[in-house]
């Protein structure tokens, strides 16, 4: 199938999935406002209102996928996948607000406390809708990973979350109606503040999407393996990919190659890559840079050992890759990749320099620092 293909069917999985969900909840939440406002419960309401709001993130999810698959225009050449990640992050807002507006609900609840009374049609209304709720959240969070759907997978796991939350409702009920012991303000304000939480947890999720995050480790595992299977590249390093969306990843590498290739040959090299790696993983390579290697040179392979021993000491330095020597000019280049954890990575970059330096005197030494961007 191709790409074009493939997206036409993943925004109708999408949008299929959306409905359902739709219909679910516009079902549960009439039910469960029937028997909140019959009995006077404020938990049930609130679980209603919820519901509500889970059928309002379903249409916003089939919004943003319908205006992210625009085509791309001047001002976006990339395309709009990123809508994606901004209707994932209004949900967010909407379930952070439910979740705030049941908090305040239940506190004025603890404070005028009101005794509800609980029919047995309500229970089993209830029971039911955990069931409903439960097979809904598996299957949405199914589809969510199956298409790539960040929203999706949002909604998927704010469903199974209800259901544990209708299942505290649940409890609160059964204890009233058995033992006279009125729960239900108290599990509201557990329901609320879990809600809060997996609110913030899914906005800080699609903020990062939209921010630029590092890269998955599977994708760039699966990018830079084969790269490396490619006859005459010798390593891949550099990998740096934009997100536009889901299954829209663009960027660049390097790779080491002998320095005796012809121009000609690299150019050769350089487009299998690009093709090769978006064969295996949809990853659209925009260029892909050299470091040239040296071939046959004892001095630069002794050269190499001396810089990696020196190195070896140094426990925020993740790698060293793009080495290369130049006898003829007195030129020794490599770059290092210092941790994200390290205290000063500029400082110890320039320590690095500096004892490089001294171990080869009378040679002009060029070490770039370099980024931590995939594993």
């Amino acid at each position: 199938m191709n790409p074009a293909a493939e997206n036409v069917s993943r925004q109708k999985k999408i949008a299929r999935t959306s409905i359902i969900s739709i219909l679910a909840n516009i079902a549960l939440a009439s039910f469960k406002a029937l028997v909140g406002f019959s009995s006077a419960s404020i938990s049930i309401i609130l679980d209603a209102v919820n519901n509500l709001s889970d059928a309002l993130s379903s249409i916003i999810t089939i919004i943003g996928i319908k205006l992210s698959a625009k085509k791309p225009d001047k001002k976006h050449p990339y395309g709009h996948g990123r809508i994606e990640y901004i209707s994932a992050s209004v949900i967010s807002a909407i379930v952070l607000y439910a979740g705030i507006t049941a908090l305040k609900e239940s506190i004025e609840k603890i404070i005028h406390p009101q005794k509800p009374s609980y029919t047995n049609a309500a229970i089993v209304i209830l029971a039911a809708a955990i069931v409903v709720k439960i097979l809904l959240g598996f299957y949405v969070k199914a589809v969510g990973k199956k298409v790539k759907s960040k929203a999706l997978e949002a909604s998927g796991d704010d469903a199974r979350n209800d259901a544990l939350l209708s299942t505290s409702v649940l409890a609160s009920v059964l204890a009233m109606k058995f033992f006279g012991v009125s729960l239900e303000a108290y599990v509201g304000v557990l329901l609320s503040i879990f809600i809060i939480k997996s609110a913030v947890d899914m906005l800080g999720d699609t903020l990062n999407d939209i921010l630029g995050a590092r890269v998955p480790r599977e994708i760039a595992i699966a990018v830079k393996e084969t790269i490396c299977k490619m006859p005459g590249v010798y390593g891949a390093y550099d990998l740096f990919l934009n997100d536009y969306g889901p299954n829209r990843l663009q960027g660049s590498v390097h790779v080491e190659v002998d320095d005796t290739l012809t121009a000609r040959e690299i150019d050769e090299l350089s487009n299998k890559i690009a093709l090769a790696v978006y064969k295996e993983t949809r990853v659209i390579l925009t260029a892909v840079g050299i470091y040239s290697r040296n071939t046959s040179d004892p001095v630069a392979v002794e050269a190499k050992e001396k810089v990696i021993a020196i190195l070896e000491g140094r426990k925020d330095v993740l790698q060293m890759h793009g080495f290369y020597l130049d006898k003829e000019k007195k030129i020794i280049k490599f770059d290092v990749v210092i941790s994200f954890e390290s205290k000063d990575r500029e400082a110890e970059c320039a320590s690095i320099l500096q004892e490089v330096m001294a171990a080869f005197p009378g040679y002009s030494v060029k070490v770039n620092l370099d980024v931590d961007m995939s594993d």
